[in-house]
């Protein structure tokens, strides 16, 4: 009987280990920012929920995930009075325009 009840945990922890991974809401890949031609950073299986901030501004994102993105000039995903935000589909690529200042943080546009 002690055989029993240890599989039936054990199943019962697998059974949990697998609903608690397919609620993980994650963008699979890789996002890459470079300021002129110089790498910035790269980050791999976000967290889909929330802002992401760069560590400094950023002049071009090549978006690896099949997530789009949607970009900011502000470090806290806000759009400034005058001014807007940039959706980035995935995956592709994109470079700020001059006239909108660099990116400074991220979020995922809602599916």
């Amino acid at each position: 009987m002690p055989v029993s009840r240890s599989m039936a945990a054990l199943s019962g922890i697998a059974v949990l280990g697998l609903a608690l991974t397919a609620c993980d809401d994650q963008a699979n890949g890789q996002i890459v920012a470079h300021n002129g031609e110089r790498h910035v950073e790269t980050v791999s299986n976000l967290v889909i929920g929330g802002c992401h901030r760069f560590p400094e501004g950023v002049t071009r994102v090549d978006n690896y995930t099949t997530s789009s993105l949607i970009m900011y000039s502000t470090p806290d995903c806000t759009v400034p009075r005058g001014g807007e935000s940039v959706y980035l589909d995935g995956p592709s690529s994109d470079n700020v325009v001059g006239s909108a200042g660099l990116w400074r943080s991220f979020s995922f546009a809602p599916e």
